[in-house]
């Protein structure tokens, strides 16, 4: 085995030039859409919104945040206990 793959082989830390370009391409498209979301954000800055509109917009923000740290806790459970086989 010579000196880079040793070395990979035990930091575990190896990225080959696919991984590299799969993280240029999704760093581009997270760049995109944070560019979009202010973009449209400002657009909206002179919409009115109701009490009730914050309300529901809270309400989506915290059962999307619930949601999703569910599933991650169900994956992480079923991985503790075997489940996933």
């Amino acid at each position: 085995m010579n000196e880079p793959a040793k070395r990979a082989a035990a930091t575990g830390t190896a990225l080959g030039v696919a991984g590299w370009i799969a993280l240029i391409v999704l760093a581009g498209f997270l760049g995109a859409a944070i560019l979009y979301a202010i973009h449209a954000w400002m657009a909206l800055s002179g919409v009115p919104m109701s009490g009730l509109g914050w309300f529901f917009l809270a309400m989506g923000i915290v059962f999307t945040v619930a949601f999703g740290a569910g599933l991650m806790f169900l994956v992480f459970y079923s991985s503790r206990h075997d489940y996933d086989r």
